[in-house]
């Protein structure tokens, strides 16, 4: 008789495959609706007609509301089975906030009968997706999402990630999942009806990834400021379809699109930003605290780094000419803004990694900050900003 082993040891690689799908339409709730309709019938093995329920932030609905309409030609597709009108939800990081919305949501999965093979149809801004998200990435393990972002920050970024999360403990995205959403449609007639304030705010998204990987589309951004600034939509959509390209070619060619390593270079700027938020109450926009940290590690780069100083200040420049603010009053005192590093670092998990820059296009990993040097970094923009 064999002698019983002690021990076994058995690790085994593998990999999952995905398709992240990314459509850019100019009214999908018009002469593009098939872009939509197509993707809901792209996997028809079943032989079954997909269950489709829609959210919707509630300014997208009325009679002329991008939701409307598309709700509207859902509804006369024969073959799938849209099971109720448009569930309105409000927009803003206050959805964020609670988990009786994820409760309320995942009732509605339940009350419609969605299953893995079902769709659920998302508009709306960044927060709206991520508690969305979150909802039908853990209802039944996972239903399939088709994100359509309504604002410049979700298009730019958030929109097209694997990341979906609530805020709890008082803290930025503690609980969430990593999930490859369906597909997502970035439509530009959906920016219509978007106020100045949350327009400009994406922006800093696209100033934040061409500081990581392109000299020359920061430059382009820095040229054609005032235009998108001004709406030329012909131009803010070139932006926006730079940055959500980098972002997506990132996340699907870097590696790393779960977040495993201690590395996040897309969170460059964020460390701060996602202490800045809460101090503020959520006043201060997500993209309007990005601009402001990417305009803070830029300057510290510029101390510590040898990021050129000219180019710090390019940044900042730049931020302020996208129509950003670089400065809040809950930057001071500096110390409350500083623990947000160590919540940054539990975050990510095991030692302190930040993202900064030895120059456009050079990102570089951290794993100290000189607080002395933040302090002059932050003195420095608040000199700028006045």
């Amino acid at each position: 008789m064999p002698k019983l082993q002690l021990s076994r040891s058995i690790d085994i690689e593998f990999a999952v495959p995905f398709t992240h799908r990314l459509r850019e339409t100019a009214d999908v709730g018009g002469d593009c609706f098939h872009v939509l309709a197509d993707l809901l019938v792209a996997d028809t093995d079943s032989g079954v007609a997909p269950r489709v329920l829609v959210w919707a932030e509630t300014s997208l609905l009325g009679a002329s509301g991008n939701a409307s309409r598309i709700a509207r030609q859902l509804a006369s597709l024969s073959n799938i089975e849209l099971v109720a009108d448009v569930i309105p939800i409000e927009g803003g990081e206050e959805i964020k906030n609670s988990p009786e919305t994820i409760d309320r949501l995942l009732g509605q999965i339940e009350t419609h009968g969605l299953d893995r093979r079902s769709f659920i149809v998302a508009m709306g801004g960044g927060a709206m997706l991520d508690a969305v998200g979150y909802a039908a990435a853990i209802a039944h393990r996972g239903i399939r999402l088709i994100r359509i972002p309504t604002t410049t920050l979700a298009q730019a970024d958030s929109g097209v990630g694997v990341k979906n999360a609530i805020n709890y403990f008082g803290k930025k995205n503690w609980v969430g999942t990593f999930a490859v959403p369906w597909a997502v449609i970035n439509d530009l007639k959906s920016l219509d009806s978007l106020p100045d304030r949350d327009y400009c705010s994406g922006f800093s998204e696209a100033v934040k990834v061409s500081l990581l990987k392109s000299p020359q589309q920061f430059e382009w951004l820095c040229e054609h400021a005032d235009a998108i600034r001004n709406r030329e939509m012909s131009i803010a959509g070139e932006a926006i379809h730079h940055s959500c390209v980098a972002h997506l070619r990132h996340i699907t060619a870097g590696g790393d699109p779960f977040e495993m390593l201690e590395a996040r270079p897309l969170d460059f700027g964020h460390w701060s930003a996602h202490k800045l938020e809460p101090l503020t109450g959520y006043r201060l926009r997500h993209g309007e605290a990005v601009g402001i940290g990417v305009a803070i590690d830029s300057l510290y780069s510029s101390l510590e780094h040898g990021f050129p100083a000219q180019q710090a200040t390019a940044v900042c420049e730049c931020l302020a000419a996208l129509g950003l603010p670089l400065w809040d009053a809950a930057l001071e005192p500096i110390d409350r803004l500083l623990v947000g590093l160590e919540e940054f670092r539990q975050h990510l998990g095991g030692r302190l990694t930040v993202t900064m820059l030895a120059g456009i296009g050079k990102p570089i990993d951290v794993h100290q900050i000189n607080v002395a040097s933040m302090r002059r970094a932050i003195g420095r923009l608040k000199d700028i900003a006045q």
